[in-house]
């Protein structure tokens, strides 16, 4: 089964100028599939969830990425296989047009892939991730993961502290906004210390290289598909 979208999205794609040649699995998120691959994922975040967004509105396009979760939960060796296949033609097809592969393997999941040991397996391909979950931001930020391996923490209507946290922690958080500022105040309602921060945002629709991120910054990011109908938190009003 082939597993990786190459260059499949208009956001990938703006990575080729940078000489970027990105590879993305996209599985089913949270319990769409019957296995729940977004365990950090809050109401909000399950119901404006990328995975409507572009050709995720198409039901084959759905449907595959259903079987190619139950097949990574159901014949994890085998698909482990076919996703090391996926990765070395990924890298042989940069290889050949002079550029640099990367990989995101939650494209539209939360799954802890560093317990695989796949970063390990390509030691000369970068990978990244955004995540939800607080323990594999803090592991990040203390230089616990594959040194090949980028997190960015993600921003719900119900983890402002957790995004605190995982920034005071040395991960970037990025946060889904109706319009996306130049920067942005943590009131004091939000901070541990009740004194307003000033953080930069950057404009996480540039491009999806995260790893090329300064530290200590906020990735912002428009909200797009169901997102844009959002009333629960998770999309930021910015007037």
């Amino acid at each position: 089964m082939k597993l990786l979208s190459v260059n499949a999205d208009a956001k990938t794609i703006k990575g080729t100028k940078q000489g970027f040649l990105t590879g993305i699995l996209y599985l089913a998120p949270h319990r769409v599939s019957g296995y729940n691959m977004c365990s950090g994922a809050s109401l909000g975040c399950s119901s404006a969830c990328l995975y409507t967004a572009g050709r995720g509105k198409m039901s084959n396009v759905q449907e595959a990425r259903i079987r190619k979760t139950r097949y990574f939960m159901e014949q994890r060796a085998l698909f482990m296989h076919d996703l090391r296949m996926d990765i070395q033609r990924l890298v042989y097809k940069a290889q050949r047009k002079g550029m640099l592969p990367v990989i995101r393997l939650n494209g539209t999941s939360d799954y802890p892939w560093e317990s695989t040991g796949i970063m390990d397996e390509f030691p000369d391909v970068q990978f990244y991730d955004y995540t939800k979950i607080l323990k594999r931001a803090y592991k990040y930020g203390r230089g616990s993961m594959p040194y090949n391996y980028h997190l960015t923490f993600s921003r719900s209507e119900s983890n402002m502290t957790d995004c605190w946290m995982a920034l005071s922690n040395g991960c970037n958080v990025s946060f889904v906004f109706d319009k996306v500022p130049t920067n942005y105040v943590w009131n004091a309602r939000n901070a541990w210390d009740h004194v307003p921060v000033t953080y930069k945002v950057i404009d996480g629709d540039q491009d999806d290289l995260r790893f090329l991120d300064p530290d200590g910054v906020i990735v912002g990011l428009k909200a797009k598909g169901q997102a844009r109908k959002d009333t629960s938190g998770f999309v930021l009003q910015e007037n």
